[in-house]
């Protein structure tokens, strides 16, 4: 039996004058958190906002929490939290004010949690928002979301702008959140050493597609960069998963996906010598996603 899902995006597409996402499918598995990656222009914001019901798909279809969005918003953001690098508070008032006021929307407001949060992110109530720093908004705004306790976190580049300390703080309540095994959590970064340190699956998106989706630990398996030396008569095999070579002389750095345990036979058996076989972040597995697309692109094969 599949686990149940916390959102199911199939086929949404949105056409804008000098951008279109297109044909995106997407899922996210109940207590599960997905993290979704792309430069800035990518599409994640709009993916995000078609999620959440402020924007309407031209095309597909879109449920968060088993309800239909955007005709059924109002019954999933009950159970929605989310966080935008853009949102805003009000700047007269006081921290204090905006817990008292989420507090009367939501009957699911912990009162207990809200005052471990307050003393976790180092923040006062009696602070005013037009004296917060910008890591101490974005820490106010995530203790709101929060503190209300929904089953569905969405948040919109969370860590952008944040000096190291306040991006840890914010991340380790983003993972604090998860004790409750049956909360989910949907980021999009592209800060990708974020997405690696706390997703339990991945998704790449380029110019408005989702180029490849998969475990975040599959990713990290199923890729390696082979350094090789070349000589004269040695050729190098024709593989369909070599996605990057770059030579220098009789030297090879060569990116394979689908890496096997005799992918490096397969090179010495065509003459050339295999000296490491290395591990990539997930930031270099992204960027050879990007290239393998555009490579693609520019060739007019359908991805």
């Amino acid at each position: 039996m599949n686990p149940p899902l916390a959102i199911q995006c199939t086929g949404i597409s949105k056409q804008y004058p000098h951008f279109q996402l297109q044909n995106v499918d997407l899922s996210v598995e109940q207590g599960m958190v997905m993290g979704l990656v792309g430069p800035n222009g990518a599409g994640k914001s709009t993916i995000l906002r078609i999620i959440m019901g402020l924007v309407a798909p031209d095309s597909g279809s879109v449920k968060v929490l088993g309800h239909s969005m955007p005709d059924d918003q109002s019954a999933a953001k009950r159970n929605i939290g989310f966080i935008a690098e853009d949102m805003r508070l009000y700047e007269s008032e006081t921290i204090s004010f905006h817990m008292d006021f989420i507090k009367s929307i939501f009957n699911s407001w912990d009162d207990d949690y809200a005052a471990t949060l307050l003393h976790r992110l180092d923040l006062t109530k009696e602070q005013k928002v037009k004296g917060l720093s910008h890591g101490q908004r974005v820490k106010a705004t995530l203790l709101l979301s929060l503190a209300r306790r929904p089953n569905l976190l969405v948040f919109d580049e969370p860590t952008t702008g944040l000096d190291p300390v306040v991006r840890k703080e914010v991340l380790n309540e983003m993972m604090n959140s998860l004790e409750d095994e049956t909360r989910s959590i949907l980021f999009s970064s592209h800060n990708t050493v974020d997405v690696e340190q706390i997703s339990d699956y991945v998704t790449f998106i380029y110019d408005g597609r989702i180029i490849e989706s998969r475990n975040k630990e599959d990713f990290m398996d199923s890729w390696r960069r082979l350094r090789l030396i070349k000589g004269a008569n040695a050729q190098m095999p024709d593989l369909p998963n070599i996605t990057d070579i770059q030579q220098s002389g009789q030297l090879c750095a060569v990116t394979v996906n689908n890496y096997e345990d005799t992918t490096p036979a397969l090179f010495t058996n065509a003459g050339l010598v295999v000296d490491t076989v290395e591990r990539l972040t997930l930031e270099e597995i992204f960027l050879s996603n990007v290239l393998y697309a555009k490579k693609n692109s520019k060739k007019g094969i359908e991805l």
